[in-house]
């Protein structure tokens, strides 16, 4: 069990439905009941009771609730303890952001961080997995989200963000494919790609995939192409390419474009939270702590 699962689920007792629950913990309604599903999986017990009223905890989930509760507030009196020892930082947390970050994400986050170190102003930029790691080690970040886990003793990570990717697709062959696509019925369509440069990691995983499942990978784009994920839609609506996305894709979806789940969750796209090892500060702390809280995991 993980503390975001356990603080979900007391939530969710608490406020006595899904969706006030989703709402004070600044997430989405189904990201929230899929952490509630998966914990009940793991445990291999029913903890709510769900009806068109609310939920109610059965024994189980009661047993679990006072559990929690204590398992909690032991860890919230750590991080106040640790607290005391370290930084609470200069007033600004730079953080680096890639694109097409789950929507709910870096809200929440940022909401549990104002409640935890109101003084703390975020400066974020928008920057490749490469360009974060350069910045982070010159100094010019103070935390980044990453596509790929740097090497290296002086960067420390976590895991924040774990999503099965999905595929984009003219509706009308989405309509002929099928849901679930399978990767290899995309073969003689271009992939919509993205510069390795920017995530070398992340798209020698992905080109080893798709080569995999007998797909050409096609040219590699050029370093100073940047990748403009709106350009997408026209890309594939015309029905000769395909692109990669996440399930919650944070774009208009015109009637031409279909997003369609692929056939045994073959792409995996991880997102790392990176800081520097020798970093105290409080609010990068709380920060990273936020994201693992709220953060939905697909796989």
């Amino acid at each position: 069990m993980e503390i975001r699962e356990l603080r979900a689920f007391v939530a969710v007792v608490e406020a006595g439905a899904m969706s006030k629950a989703a709402r004070q913990l600044h997430v989405s309604q189904p990201a929230l009941s899929q952490t509630i599903t998966a914990l009940e999986r793991r445990l291999g017990v029913q903890l709510l009771v769900r009806t068109s009223t609310g939920v109610q905890a059965t024994e189980a989930g009661t047993t679990l609730l006072g559990e929690a509760r204590a398992v909690l507030a032991r860890h919230d009196q750590a991080v106040a303890a640790m607290a005391r020892h370290t930084k609470t930082g200069g007033g600004v947390l730079r953080v680096g952001v890639p694109l097409e970050l789950p929507p709910e994400l870096l809200p929440a986050a940022l909401a549990r961080l104002a409640e935890a170190c109101p003084d703390t102003r975020v400066q974020a930029r928008h920057l490749s997995s490469v360009a974060q790691v350069a910045a982070l080690r010159a100094d010019e970040l103070d935390v980044g989200l990453v596509r790929e886990r740097p090497a290296g003793p002086d960067l420390d990570a976590q895991l924040v963000v774990a999503e099965n990717v999905g595929v984009l697709l003219a509706a009308d062959l989405a309509e002929k494919l099928g849901s679930p696509v399978r990767l290899e019925s995309l073969a003689g369509l271009e992939w919509f790609a993205f510069a390795r440069a920017g995530s070398p990691a992340w798209y020698d995983e992905l080109a080893a995939t798709l080569r995999s499942h007998g797909l050409d990978v096609g040219p590699e784009v050029p370093e100073e192409q940047r990748l403009i994920v709106e350009l997408k839609i026209p890309a594939v609506s015309a029905g000769g390419a395909y692109a990669f996305a996440p399930p919650e894709w944070p774009y208009p979806m015109p009637d031409t474009v279909r997003w369609l789940p692929l056939a045994g969750n073959p792409i995996v796209r991880r997102t790392w939270a990176v800081w520097p090892a020798t970093s105290h500060r409080r609010d990068v702390a709380e920060f990273v702590a936020a994201l693992e809280d709220v953060s939905p995991r697909s796989p």
